[in-house]
């Protein structure tokens, strides 16, 4: 009979408390040492908790091996006896010893059990002695225990004692009333011999004091009682009484435990959080100090503004591990609004990482008829963003993804994403996207008076030249799949903002009203990204020579500085494309216009307002050149391989509308533009 009932008691040190629900404590053995410490055991123990003791008692004089006996006491649980074991054994003479065992066997059960006591660091020579304290080994009553100790490895050293468990008797009575108006607990003698009475913390084995402010051991007369203050209201808060004599048997209560409606108000004031996350490893962690052994469920949420009264909106399939109080999850972009929600019975507390800095940063701009979001990142990162229309409080991504990397070992910079504006109004969801948890930042463009200017010049381009196409249709308008999927590769040098925008507009009239295969490094970022910006241009290059596409070169004043620089480098021997994508198409028509003795499949056209034809390089005049937007039906006729359109095509009052147009926008201040080569787009 033995047996299952010191099993059941061994059980008991397994088990959820009661009455906690999800999240609930679990009462675990405490070993206490003075060194960095961590134990093992068999399967007749739970796995024990190594620490240094808080407040540690007076030392034994080694060597000794004591014995004493303990109660295991769980709320709404009787008490179980159990054998507390203290040992202490001298430094001298141990060299070499990683660790302890203890050897436990009842006798007339013949129940057997051992504990691990390893050392984490090495000890110096002449430290001081180690002592160790277990609490405690489940006995039934009336069961006497042999303990025996070696050394690991086996030094030839042993210590053995033996112990006599008895039942210990019932302790005293006592009453409670709980006065919340005075944070205190009223606890009362009835008639009779005078009692020690205390609040404690219950940690299973113990209960221990309350911070020095509350702590509090007063002897009541019989029929009288005292007031008691408390810091918190807290599960595990015990009222503990015992008669004066040494060695009395105790009586305890734990009235609040299974009361969550009563101390979960205060329950998380009881806890202190340690943030340890840390961006480098993409990792939140944070460590719980409390009062109670309480082992709350960690998820996390998001907050959409920085305010504590904010709420936080859940983040599916996001539970935390625990391990020692110790909360870790991984793969997170670090946010100090992304934050753990702790759950334990009914309440919840949300805490946010306690530093304010971010590993990466965004702004949005408005560039014509595209938005620029430059990125800045401390740490090697992928980032994707969506255009998203508000409804409702809600923005939900659409579709295309717009993606950029910073790859591992490359150095600090700034990364450019262009996205194309679809509707006055559009927002954008920037993100993390090589990590599982993120929180998706929205940004809305400032559409000022500054940038209503851009956009009516962007827009008044598409106009024009979809009257253009409309209005020369007759002459030039390309036969049957002339040019629908026809590449055109289109080049240019980011050095204006007026520019960048002109080169936008132009590339979606030729997609959309010709049907042109446009390949634009600007809407292709996920494949520059991958591949680098000078393996993506040569091979856009052999595609468009392969199917008989057109290279569109649109030069500008800022394309003859760039270039000048271009053939400076080479003159010093500095390869001509090893910066940007433009110095790169520089280097390839510059060998093939020197293999052919011109440049085969190039097209250059300028923009009239922006340039003029003694800006383009004399090794540049031989290419077919066309002057926009006068010249814009001739520019069309060769992407399909034709000659001019006749001069049939009305084109005065437009090119007359354009320059308009573009002598309004000039006048527009502008932002600085993204360096030459940044990858950005689609």
């Amino acid at each position: 009979m033995g047996r299952p009932v010191l099993l059941a008691a061994a059980l008991l040190l397994l088990l959820p408390l009661p009455g906690t629900g999800v999240g609930a404590a679990i009462t675990r053995l405490r070993v206490s040492a003075n060194f960095e410490c961590r134990a093992t055991a068999d399967s007749t123990l739970s796995r024990p908790r190594c620490r240094r003791p808080s407040r540690p008692g007076p030392p034994l004089k080694p060597p000794a091996l004591s014995l004493g006996r303990a109660r295991l006491c769980l709320p709404s649980q009787p008490c179980q006896p159990c054998l507390r074991v203290r040992l202490a054994l001298p430094a001298a003479g141990l060299g070499g010893v990683r660790g302890l065992q203890l050897n436990f066997l009842e006798l007339g059960s013949n129940r057997a059990g051992w504990l691990q006591v390893w050392r984490r660091r090495h000890r110096a020579p002449g430290s001081s002695p180690w002592q160790v304290q277990f609490d405690c080994f489940p006995v039934e009553s009336g069961r006497q225990v042999l303990v025996s100790l070696r050394t690991i490895p086996d030094r030839g050293f042993t210590l053995s004692r033996s112990r006599l468990v008895t039942a210990e008797p019932p302790g005293p009575l006592f009453t409670h009333v709980w006065l919340p108006e005075e944070r205190a607990i009223e606890v009362r003698v009835p008639p009779g011999p005078a009692l020690t009475v205390r609040l404690c913390h219950q940690l299973a084995l113990e209960c221990e004091e309350l911070p020095r402010l509350f702590h509090r051991q007063v002897l009541v007369p019989g029929g009288r009682s005292v007031s008691l203050p408390y810091e918190f209201l807290v599960p595990c808060l015990c009222i503990e009484a015992s008669y004066p004599h040494h060695d009395s048997p105790r009586s305890k209560h734990c009235p609040f435990y299974d009361q969550p409606a009563a101390y979960g108000p205060e329950l998380w004031s009881s806890v202190r959080f340690h943030d340890y996350s840390t961006s480098s490893k993409d990792q939140m962690a944070m460590v719980l100090s409390a009062s109670c052994p309480l082992r709350p469920r960690a998820t996390l949420c998001w907050r959409e503004v920085a305010a504590e009264t904010a709420p936080c909106h859940d983040v599916p399939n996001s539970t935390a591990s625990e391990e020692e109080q110790a909360y870790t999850l991984d793969k997170v972009d670090v946010h100090p609004q992304l934050c753990f929600r702790f759950s334990y019975g009914n309440s919840s507390h949300v805490e946010c990482p306690h530093r304010s800095e971010t590993a990466w940063n965004v702004s949005l701009s408005v560039w014509g008829l595209q938005l620029c979001l430059r990125l800045t990142s401390g740490i090697p990162a992928a980032f994707s963003a969506a255009l998203c229309q508000r409804q409702g409080g809600q923005c939900e991504p659409e579709a295309p993804l717009y993606t950029v990397t910073r790859p591992e070992g490359s150095a600090p910079g700034e990364l450019v994403l262009l996205l194309p504006v679809q509707v006055l109004g559009s927002c954008v969801l920037v993100w993390r996207s090589d990590v599982r948890f993120a929180r998706k930042q929205l940004l809305c463009p400032d559409v000022s008076r500054r940038h209503f200017g851009l956009l009516g010049l962007a827009l008044g381009l598409g106009l024009v030249v979809t009257v253009l196409l409309l209005n020369c249709r007759g002459t030039w308008r390309p036969a049957d799949g002339a040019l629908h999927g026809r590449p055109v590769l289109l080049l240019y040098s980011p050095d204006s903002e007026e520019h960048l925008g002109l080169v936008c507009a132009l590339a979606e009239r030729l997609r959309a009203g010709l049907g042109c295969d446009v390949r634009l490094d600007l809407w292709e970022a996920g494949g520059v990204g991958r591949t680098g910006a000078l393996p993506w241009l040569y091979a856009q290059r052999g595609r468009v020579g392969r199917q008989r596409g057109t290279v569109l070169l649109l030069w500008s004043r800022g394309s003859t500085r760039l270039f000048r620089r271009w053939r400076i480098g080479v003159a010093d021997g500095v390869p001509g494309d090893a910066h940007d994508i433009f110095g790169a198409a520089m280097a390839c028509l510059h060998g093939e216009m020197g293999t052919a003795g011109h440049g085969g499949g190039w097209v250059l056209a300028y923009f009239s307002r922006l340039c003029s034809p003694r800006d383009v390089p004399r090794p540049l005049r031989p290419l077919p050149t066309y002057r926009l937007p006068r010249q814009l039906p001739g520019l069309l006729g060769a992407l399909r391989g034709s000659p001019p359109a006749p001069r049939r095509c009305r084109r005065g009052r437009v090119g007359g509308l354009l320059h308009r147009l573009l002598e309004t926008g000039a006048g527009e201040g502008s932002p600085s533009p993204p360096p030459p080569g940044v990858a950005a787009g689609t």
